[in-house]
């Protein structure tokens, strides 16, 4: 057993750790896939989410952003794949492509010596496509409420065979827009050897009420509040006396770090648009990026981010959540966002996997309030940001 002070003090006597993936019982061919991705050891939410789902248990999964979490739902799903079943076994339901294809690339790479299937399917693929895909045999199904509804609904994905069901950013998923189409895609006659797993790094009493009618007995892994926020992530504000001073203040801090990779977070499409124009006009090279654009588009300006092509990427809350770019360094929040949570998802972004990151906060006389109700409800503490920008630290 090792340190257990990452969850939450009422569930750690249940909770085994697991130190590493050898000791977890997992297939041959699942362990390579595993190294060959790059784990060596596994991470806290890994260490303790896997097992029980190799044991078919529902699971509620809460764990910091850039922690493993992908990597632990996606082990412990295909722990129980049976690949001589050419039929959707695993299904991953999650809000954006972006964390579609993401989570699509890592059940590749982990379940490549399965000889596992894998299908992303997403509004802007073409419907035939994913069809072709399923008929063809695919095992690990991941994808946007919409589509996999609408897959379901048309009979081109049985659920006969489906072993898991799992609800990536859980919390997004069962409000707002997404509650109604999750409750009819759970609402389907799935095999009774079937089990569900919530993950998210956050969980509002309000999701969990909610959680609790589709889970059964669930094992769970859950943080209090003052443990959400990201250790490896330094948190500073700036006060604006006036907010007109955003931009220029925004281009202040930039002219004085060197940073590697940037997110700017904004709240608005229009927002987003405007930001980029005014930094393009002032010679930087970035792009930007939110959920009413062409499909097509958005994958081109994230694989350019990926590569590094582009070093600043704009953004709206479309990429709070789940999107791994591993040389962010800094992310900046031009507006707080509207949603409290998603500012935890937002700071994530930067920090990645235990790695250190800075969290910038322009933060107007409106939005001081916000921000004191963030620093309470995460015991946090966010900084006065110093004229003296060298002690940021951001590389």
């Amino acid at each position: 057993m090792t340190d257990t002070s990452a969850f939450s003090d009422s569930f750690q006597d249940e909770l085994k750790i697991y130190e590493s993936f050898d000791e977890m019982g997992l297939s041959d061919d699942l362990i390579r896939g595993i190294y060959a991705y790059g784990f060596e050891q596994p991470s806290k939410i890994q260490k303790v989410a896997i097992v029980p789902m190799s044991k078919h248990n529902d699971i509620l999964a809460q764990s910091q952003s850039g922690t493993g979490k992908t990597g632990a739902f996606t082990i412990g799903s295909l722990s129980v794949v049976d690949t001589s079943i050419k039929a959707p076994q695993v299904l991953v339901i999650c809000p954006t492509r972006e964390l579609s294809q993401q989570t699509e690339r890592v059940a590749r790479a982990l379940g490549n010596y399965m000889g596992l299937k894998v299908l992303s399917a997403t509004g802007g693929n073409q419907l035939r496509s994913d069809i072709v895909a399923l008929k063809s045999g695919a095992q690990f199904v991941v994808g946007t409420p919409g589509r996999i509804y609408d897959l379901i609904r048309r009979g081109d994905l049985s659920v006969e065979h489906i072993q898991y069901i799992i609800l990536d950013e859980a919390d997004q998923m069962l409000e707002d827009l997404f509650a109604e189409q999750i409750k009819c895609i759970i609402d389907n006659k799935f095999p009774s050897t079937c089990h569900l797993a919530l993950f998210s790094a956050t969980m509002p009493s309000n999701v969990l009420e909610i959680a609790e009618k589709y889970l059964n007995n669930p094992v769970r892994i859950l943080l209090p509040p003052d443990e959400v926020t990201l250790e490896g992530i330094k948190q500073y504000y700036v006060k604006l006396d006036r907010e007109e001073w955003r931009l220029p203040v925004l281009l202040d801090l930039y002219q004085h770090i060197a940073v590697n990779q940037a997110l700017i977070y904004v709240n608005k499409r229009q927002k987003a648009e405007w930001l980029a124009k005014q930094l393009s006009s002032q010679g930087f090279t970035l792009e930007y990026i939110h959920g009413e654009m062409e499909v097509a588009e958005r994958k081109k300006r994230m694989d350019d981010f990926r590569s590094g092509t582009v070093r600043v990427l704009i953004s709206t809350d479309l990429l709070a959540r789940g999107i791994d770019v591993q040389q962010v360094s800094l992310v900046i929040n031009f507006e707080l966002p509207i949603q409290r949570e998603n500012y935890v998802h937002r700071i994530g972004r930067s920090g990645r996997y235990g790695r250190k990151g800075v969290a910038v906060n322009l933060v107007s006389e409106e939005e001081v309030k916000m921000l004191e109700d963030i620093e309470q409800h995460y015991s946090t503490t966010i900084a006065e940001l110093s004229e003296d920008l060298s002690s940021l630290g951001v590389e």
